[in-house]
């Protein structure tokens, strides 16, 4: 159905579990997951590899963890595309073909009128993903979830949101969870002169602009390592899974919204599958608000 992709993994769900009604085909569906299992990005910025592995850890903790039917909840139709295929090579050349497939598709599944959700992969991966929505959509404001600002001038996954406002698919963002001691002052400066502001410290998921458009994206190492270990870049002093669960259902919750994605699962790095598990409760947490959508 969508180039460039390959259909995922199967994990045997309980009847009783929620991923046990995900479909493979879009009819009735809302939500569209799609997998990005390529980290040539991090590898590109030296970082900590394994991220390409991470939307198969998704789908195997998300086959153990929520129900179908809880209480109060009535969960939004789910279609899992599978995961894009990436482009051979270990470059720059390559990751711009990967990210080409990526906006391809993701704005096929916009069209459609999906709410596509991302599972990564490195965060550079946001880009693309939310350059094929807003060629739907338009321009869009952003909010994020990252210890790192993401705003490097090189290729690699430091880089998505420079990109996002250099290519004016996003015309401002907010940051969650910003630690200045990972981050330099000239691209500190850079966010606050283009767009860019810090959320107040815990506060909630907001958006600006009344009748705009906008994605939102959670970076994993956002969340404190203690419970987040499986990551590309560790967080020794990050927000907890609670808060960044209360943003992702108020996403949901808001109309506006056309796009999420959840990045930077590790699972080489992970202990006990303990971070895929948080990435399937934001996930949860995120279907959760689009069911109490008006």
């Amino acid at each position: 159905m969508i180039p460039h992709t390959t259909p995922a993994e199967s994990f045997t769900a309980d009847p009783g579990k929620f991923a046990a009604s995900i479909r493979q085909g879009p009819e009735g569906c809302s939500i569209a997951i799609l997998g990005l299992p390529d980290d040539t990005g991090v590898r590109l910025n030296g970082g900590r590899p394994g991220a390409r592995e991470g939307p198969a850890a998704f789908r195997r903790a998300l086959a153990r963890y929520g129900v179908a039917q809880p209480l109060g909840i009535e969960w939004p139709r789910v279609l899992d595309v599978g995961d894009i295929i990436p482009a051979g090579g270990d470059d720059e050349a390559a990751l711009g073909e990967t990210h080409a497939r990526i906006a391809n598709a993701a704005a096929i599944l916009t069209g459609m009128g999906m709410i596509v959700v991302g599972i990564g992969g490195g965060h550079d991966l946001t880009f693309p993903l939310v350059q094929g929505v807003a060629t739907v959509h338009g321009t869009m404001q952003g909010v994020y979830y990252d210890a790192h600002l993401d705003v490097r001038e090189t290729i690699g996954s430091g880089m998505p949101f420079r990109r996002l406002i250099e290519t004016r698919a996003c015309k401002s963002l907010t940051l969650h969870g910003f630690n200045p001691f990972v981050n330099s002052r000239t691209h500190t400066e850079w966010f606050k002169n283009n767009g860019g502001r810090f959320a107040a410290e815990r506060s909630d998921f907001a958006l600006d602009f009344p009748n705009d458009r906008a994605f939102v994206s959670v970076d994993l190492d956002s969340i404190d390592s203690s419970q987040a270990p499986g990551v590309s870049a560790l967080n020794p002093c990050g927000l907890d899974v609670d808060f960044v669960a209360r943003g992702a259902r108020q996403a949901g919750r808001d109309p506006r919204v056309k796009c999420f994605d959840i990045m930077e699962l590790c699972p080489v790095h992970d202990v006990d599958g303990r971070t895929a598990r948080v990435a399937a409760h934001i996930f949860l947490s995120f279907l959760r608000g689009v069911s109490e959508r008006s």
